[in-house]
């Protein structure tokens, strides 16, 4: 018995020292975002304050809600389009048996381990002669070529624990593979589908390299590129503001992933788990 309470004793502090690793930074966010000041250490004097928040969202110069409309806008197309791509791949990979299928998945993968900053340059000259330069179209082309491994891996590994006899059922009742896709494959994989909409969703709205290299203006930039630019129209780093905005930055990503984590976890679960 006693070596099992210090098993769980020391389980329970690991687990309390990863919650405060996670979730420090957050905390302390919150608190210097509600400050009056951000030197409350240093004077000792802490006052509540929702004046940090209101300037984010009222204030002209800031464009906190373009950079907001920004980042949906992109973030969800990116994420349709990149599944919209990956499910039928997937499924061929998955079902069809044709020469070098296994070998597409893999040179994917390896292709996206390459770091945005080697390409980044090459993108903003082919982008500036196009004109897509500023432009949200000119972001969700990098961003789905950036995320189509992560939603091709994720519905690819789920497919493959989908029985193969539904497939020949379907062809045998005359259906189409294109049919098969949509009226069997798809909705018995929606976990997995939803997971890498989600997960390609996070990433597309959390990207900055490709924002802040390929947008010049509040037009086009999106949130994280926004607030890193805070301390440029400042002159200073208002440290309030930029934790404001942060957190408000942050709501969207955890109301989804608080809403949709047993369809995350679901997914991403699925393919690990042999039928």
């Amino acid at each position: 018995m006693r070596e099992e309470h210090v098993k769980r004793l020391l389980v329970l502090a690991g687990s309390l020292l990863l919650l405060i690793f996670a979730l420090g930074p957050f905390g302390w966010m919150l608190i210097v975002s509600f400050a009056d000041r951000p030197d409350f250490l240093a004077t000792r004097e802490f006052s509540f304050s929702l004046q940090n928040y209101v300037d984010v969202l009222t204030s002209p110069s800031l464009h906190f809600t373009d950079y907001v409309w920004n980042s949906l806008s992109v973030s969800f197309g990116a994420s349709f389009l990149v599944n919209l791509f990956a499910l039928p791949a997937a499924y061929a990979i998955s079902r069809l048996r044709f020469p070098g299928r296994i070998l597409i998945p893999i040179v994917i993968l390896a292709v996206s381990m390459f770091p945005q900053i080697s390409i980044v340059g090459y993108l903003f000259d082919l982008f500036s002669r196009l004109n897509l330069v500023n432009s949200k179209i000119g972001l969700i082309f990098p961003y789905i070529a950036w995320t189509i491994p992560l939603a091709l891996w994720i519905n690819l590994s789920y497919m493959q624990q989908i029985p193969n006899d539904l497939d020949k059922a379907g062809l045998i009742d005359g259906a189409s593979r294109w049919k098969i896709l949509s009226k069997i494959i798809i909705p018995t994989a929606l976990p997995g589908v939803f997971s890498a909409f989600l997960l390609t969703f996070i990433a597309c709205f959390n990207e900055f390299l490709f924002a802040l290299m390929l947008s010049i203006d509040y037009t086009a930039q999106t949130l994280p590129v926004g607030i890193a630019l805070f301390e440029g129209l400042h002159g200073e780093i208002p440290w309030g503001n930029l934790m404001a905005a942060s957190a408000l930055a942050s709501v969207p990503l955890i109301v989804l992933t608080l809403i949709f984590q047993k369809y995350i976890v679901g997914g991403l679960m699925g393919g690990a788990v042999k039928g």
